[in-house]
């Protein structure tokens, strides 16, 4: 029985392989830009928040089905992110490409394509659409086709946010990663405990910044968190469940500080 990280990736082969036989990239209208580094804004991030853009997700279902890619990324930006992460996979999470495209010339932050990258054709169409920062997940990648998708991300002026959850995971780590997250959620499963970033965290070797993602609800595990090394934070279900995203955060930010 497949889990489903595995079915999330059966359908991503086919959405890869139906836009290249379409022209897809081709057809989109180029976005063209400095890119904004990730890594240098959670260096001196006082927050280090990267929060999530994000409709839905395969365990929970619809979290905020008429999310506004016109209002939520740019408030979360006046309320204090440092950076975004914006889900563009549809089937699973209720994202686009428009969602992205929609957001970036409306803020000033980093962003980061959330997506299963598996084939160097998704990398070319997160440069057009405007994104900063592109993610590669061990869990759904072996070791050559994750260092092979680095050094092109690299090459096209892209950061690379590495995500891991296990420890032989720490071997997909090479010279072209720029950050390394640890991901609390397991994505066979998608049972979260934030004690993943603790475990993992002191095994990520020094010179990587690097971030925990999922499950962080409550301002004292980021505290915790900053006292293990961490720089980064992704948050996203935190506060897309509720009405009012950029205000969540803000208050969030408030308790933090």
């Amino acid at each position: 029985m497949m889990n489903i990280l595995e079915t999330i990736i059966a359908k991503k082969q086919l959405e890869v392989a139906t836009g290249k036989e379409n022209g897809y990239l081709e057809s989109l209208n180029k976005i063209n830009r400095s890119h904004l580094s990730l890594k240098k804004a959670l260096e001196t991030s006082s927050t280090g928040i990267i929060a999530e853009f994000k409709r839905k997700s395969p365990s929970k279902g619809w979290i905020y089905p008429d999310a506004d890619a016109t209002e939520i990324p740019s408030g979360y930006e006046k309320a204090g992110a440092t950076a975004l992460s914006i889900l563009t996979d549809e089937s699973f999470f209720g994202g686009s490409l428009k969602d992205l495209q929609t957001a970036r010339p409306l803020v000033n932050i980093p962003i980061l394509r959330k997506d299963f990258i598996i084939d160097p054709y998704q990398l070319h169409v997160a440069k057009t659409i405007g994104a900063d920062v592109i993610l590669l997940i061990a869990t759904a990648l072996d070791k050559k086709s994750c260092a092979s998708l680095a050094k092109e991300a690299k090459s096209l002026g892209l950061e690379v946010l590495l995500e891991i959850h296990e420890e032989p995971e720490l071997e997909y780590i090479t010279p072209d990663i720029d950050i390394v997250g640890i991901n609390n959620r397991n994505l066979k499963s998608f049972v979260t405990d934030v004690e993943t970033s603790f475990q993992l965290g002191e095994k990520i070797p020094d010179g990587y910044l690097k971030i925990s993602e999922s499950g962080i609800s409550d301002p004292h595990t980021i505290k915790e968190l900053r006292a293990a090394g961490f720089k980064g934070f992704l948050i996203g279900e935190t506060f897309m469940k509720d009405d009012n995203p950029a205000q969540e955060l803000a208050k969030f930010i408030n308790v933090l500080d």
